[in-house]
């Protein structure tokens, strides 16, 4: 056989493009394996407003691992990849395109408009599905869906309709959240609140009897003109005795009653709170106990439409001039400043405001029931576990879900009105005329929330309704959903609901919620603080698998990844490693013939052990959903256990080996290989490009059936875990670490060869240490192993370090200067004390203990311990050479 060559540099835009396409072309992504067990997730749909960002990076990254370690077991795995819509993201998007052109989509027409939009959707989702790609993501292509394909369209209408006839969805006029820049209603979890300066002010509302007057406070004085009561608490002395006299509303001479309601809080500010049943979420509930007039102050722009001197003005000019009104008038008392918080769209940031509408909702309370009577009887579980809390409590408070939405782009609403009778017809097909006067229909303008067809997404891609005896509804329910904690309200319960109402079942058994990518500094990634990343400028600096190795390292359970550019040099060292590995083993070929059944040396034993102790751990990370645990393994492993030791140790039989003849060069590159084959597949799932790569470069007889790396099984080398040859090992590993830690403290240059001595009270040991008396040398750099059963008399000119059952003599005295290392030592010593002196002083001060964090304090204890035990050694070593 000859020498196979690898570039001698890691470059993987020369390769990760033609791997891609080879995997697809095998349909390497596409479910092949027979039998009942199966893995089956579906991509949490990226919106076609953009760019894929590093938060899609991670997400896609944790279940392009998770898929294909799965179908590594042998179950049969589908990943099904798709888009959302995003309703208002997308029509806002579009919007301002017509707006550069200096149109408007009201002057184009419905029509025209979703003609424009259809258009930048499919430019977008080709460049989505380019990232995909370019992210290496083994999504089954052939499944690929769309929120508003003609499937997905059929399942919206399908459920509308089967919820209306189940009396779950009303049209009523309530109070909705309104976003006047989006032109429409938002759900109560599409409202992002922050904290805001604002003000508290005063104002002074008189009875009608001129009798006095009372003091309220609020932060919006402008919609006082909607005022239709002032409410106190029935227990509060000051005023409940005055209920059901008549005030007089400022600025407007409208009179309105003092009442009594529970909700007051009669403790905060002075008890008495104004009623604006129409602009207040609270003060409609208590307008509704009360029977009390809602009079709408605004209209859909945001303006006051209210007749009189503020018709026309927006809010934030009503306020203004609402407030000079009320100084001039009088009623004015004060103005604190304050820090409240302030509901935003979601989408465009707009100030939300609360907006008497007529809306089309749905009745959560009967969904909700069942998905938390499936939680509770344990047909899915969160990982972490903390999210059930998060979970189980917007359950059990859970509103009804407003699902109409003042938009062209979307799944329009299918209700449609006569013309002639009135009636409302609800309907699974389009309607043309009524049925019951043949009259002439409208349907309603309104589109659905885009979550009423992501809430649908686990069976709507796999088929459901039309398709519901398909194969594909045989992977679901799925198996896990993969997503990020910020939207289990928007997508994740509401998922569940759908799933129990719809299938009788959860959509999935596993939920894990990963964190947020953040920067260094713990803070949203955004385009105004300039500290956001590219995935796809990361790939081409770095390659696909540095970027989701790195992020796989850094998802620990339960935390945000904090990362900045300089945090994927970590995936590019690793995979850089990996390549060298396979050069340095593929290079070495030349001459090489495979020996059937090699026997195996006790070293081959220690790695073959401790692979099979890496895969079993990596595969209880993987199925516990710990990423952070499974890649630290993988790297640890390949890095410390096959790279530093076993690479190394193979050196005596590939080099010095090959010079003394007997066919052990071969015997050793036939295990080498088998190994090496066997890490390629353990480290598949974390860099598929780079080991797909090297694995076409495999000797044919080291590939198994599996010619593709990605369809090969994974390496569960079951019964190869031997612990005394692991404890045998970890003695061999020991020795050599201590003479290599003194070497490098006396500096004692790597090409010095120098002598020990290694005193074994045990005969056991000594038969081990004499064993593998050439792999001790060879890592420790000795010319000369001395093995005793005791010290023996000849010890001047050498230091004694203690192992675990046995002591080494390492004689630095023959290979450095002795009056050197005594100065050495004592200034390290001198230097090390100062520094414990400081760590101590820094400890025993009440100051830092009690106010630095508890991490803080704990890693500074550590630090001092290790000073300590470091300085205690050196002075042990200097008593040695005195």
């Amino acid at each position: 056989m000859h020498a196979i060559e690898l570039e001698k540099v890691y470059n993987p835009k020369n390769f990760e493009t033609k791997i891609y396409k080879k995997w697809r072309e095998n349909g390497a992504f596409t479910p092949k394996n027979e039998g009942e067990t199966h893995y089956s997730v579906v991509i949490p749909p990226p919106n076609v407003t953009g760019v894929l960002h590093m938060g899609h990076a991670l997400n896609i990254t944790l279940q392009d691992i998770a898929v294909r370690f799965h179908r590594m077991l042998g179950e049969r795995t589908l990943w099904v990849p798709g888009t959302d819509h995003a309703g208002i993201a997308t029509q806002n998007v579009v919007e301002k395109k017509l707006r550069t052109l200096g149109k408007k989509r009201a002057e184009i027409g419905r029509e025209a408009f979703l003609k424009e939009t259809w258009a930048v959707t499919e430019d977008h989702r080709a460049i989505i599905t380019e990232q995909i790609e370019r992210m290496g993501a083994g999504v089954d292509w052939e499944r690929e869906r769309f929120t508003l394909d003609e499937g997905l369209s059929q399942a919206v209408r399908e459920v509308f309709v089967t919820l209306y006839e189940r009396g779950l969805i009303y049209k009523g006029e309530r109070l909705v959240n309104w976003c006047c820049s989006c032109g429409t209603a938002l759900a109560d979890d599409e409202v992002e609140h922050e904290e805001n300066p604002g003000a508290m002010h005063h104002i002074r509302y008189p009875f009608a009897d001129g009798e006095g007057s009372l003091i309220i406070a609020t932060t919006r004085p402008e919609t006082l003109l909607g005022d239709t009561a002032v409410a106190v608490h029935p227990q509060d002395g000051r005023w409940a005795h005055l209920a059901g006299k008549l005030l007089v509303l400022p600025l407007t001479g409208r009179l309105i009653p003092l009442i009594t309601d529970e909700a007051v809080d009669k403790d905060f500010g002075t008890g008495c709170v104004k009623i604006t049943p129409a602009h207040d979420i609270n003060d409609w509930e208590t307008g509704k106990r009360h029977n009390l007039p809602v009079i709408n102050i605004l209209n859909a722009e945001g303006r006051i439409s209210a007749e009189g001197p503020y018709k026309g003005l927006t809010v934030k000019e009503a306020r203004a001039s609402v407030i000079e009104d009320l100084k001039s008038g009088g009623y004015f008392i004060k103005e604190e400043p304050i820090t409240h918080a302030v509901g935003r769209c979601y989408r465009c940031h707009t100030v939300i405001e609360p907006f008497l509408s007529e809306q089309w909702f749905v009745k959560m309370k009967p969904l909700a029931q069942k998905a938390l009577a499936g939680w509770k009887n344990g047909d899915f579980a969160f990982f972490p576990k903390k999210w059930e809390n998060t979970y189980e409590h917007w359950l059990t408070n859970i509103r009804d879900w407003c699902i109409s939405r003042q938009l062209w782009w979307g799944h329009r609403i299918p209700a449609w009105t006569c013309d002639s009778c009135g009636k409302l017809l609800i309907s699974r097909e389009d309607i043309t005329k009524c049925p019951d006067c043949g009259g002439s229909v409208k349907q309603d303008p309104d589109v659905l929330d885009t979550w009423f067809s992501s809430w649908l997404w686990p069976f709507s891609v796999l088929g459901w309704p039309k398709s519901a005896n398909r194969a594909d509804m045989d992977f679901y329910p799925t198996t896990a959903l993969v997503t990020a904690y910020d939207i289990i309200f928007f997508w994740v319960a509401r998922m569940i609901m759908a799933g129990y109402e719809f299938t009788g079942k959860a959509p999935f058994r596993d939920v894990y919620i990963h964190g947020l990518v953040r920067d260094k500094l713990g803070r949203k990634m955004s385009k105004s603080l300039g500290n956001g990343i590219n995935p796809l400028e990361l790939i081409d600096e770095y390659g696909a698998d540095a970027l989701k190795f790195t992020l796989a390292f850094l998802c620990a359970q339960g935390q945000d990844v904090l990362i900045d550019k300089s945090s994927f040099k970590l995936g590019t060292k690793f995979a850089n490693k990996v390549w060298n590995a396979g050069r340095y083993i593929l290079m070495n070929l030349e001459g090489f013939s495979p020996v059937q059944n090699p026997p195996l040396l006790p070293v081959d034993e220690w790695m073959y052990s401790r692979l099979e102790a890496a895969s079993g751990s990596v595969k209880q990370s993987l199925l516990s959903y710990r990423y952070n645990d499974a890649a630290e393994t993988v790297y640890s492993f390949f890095w410390n256990d096959f790279c530093d030791w076993y690479v190394e140790a193979t050196k005596l039989s590939t080099h010095e080996g090959a010079a003394a003849g007997g066919g052990e060069k071969d015997r050793a590159l036939t295990v080498l290989l088998d190994v090496f084959s066997k890490v390629l597949r353990l480290l598949h799932p974390f860099l598929p490009f780079l080991t797909e790569e090297i694995w076409e470069k495999l000797p044919s007889d080291f590939k198994g059936k599996a010619g593709i790396l990605a369809f090969s099984e994974y390496p569960l080398t079951s019964g190869l875990f031997n612990k005394a040859v692991e404890a045998d090992f970890a003695l061999i590993q020991e020795i050599v670490v201590l003479v290599r830690t003194l070497r490098s403290e006396c500096a004692i240059p790597a090409a010095k060869k120098i002598r020990v001595r290694a005193v074994c009270g045990k005969e056991a040991l000594r038969i081990l240490f004499t064993g593998n008396s050439a792999l001790i040398k060879r890592f420790a750099g000795l010319g000369v192993l001395e093995i005793a059963a005791e010290q023996g008399p000849e010890c001047a000119g050498s230091i004694l370090l203690a192992g675990n059952g046995f002591e080494a003599l390492v004689f630095v005295a023959e290979a450095v200067d002795m009056d050197f290392l005594k100065a050495k030592f004592e200034k390290t010593i001198t230097s090390d004390s100062k520094y414990i002196e400081a760590l101590e002083n820094k400890l025993s001060g009440e100051k830092f203990v009690q106010n630095a964090p508890a991490a803080l304090v704990l890693e500074e204890r550590k630090k001092l311990e290790e000073a300590k035990e470091r300085r205690s050694k050196l002075e042990r070593w200097l008593k040695s050479v005195k």
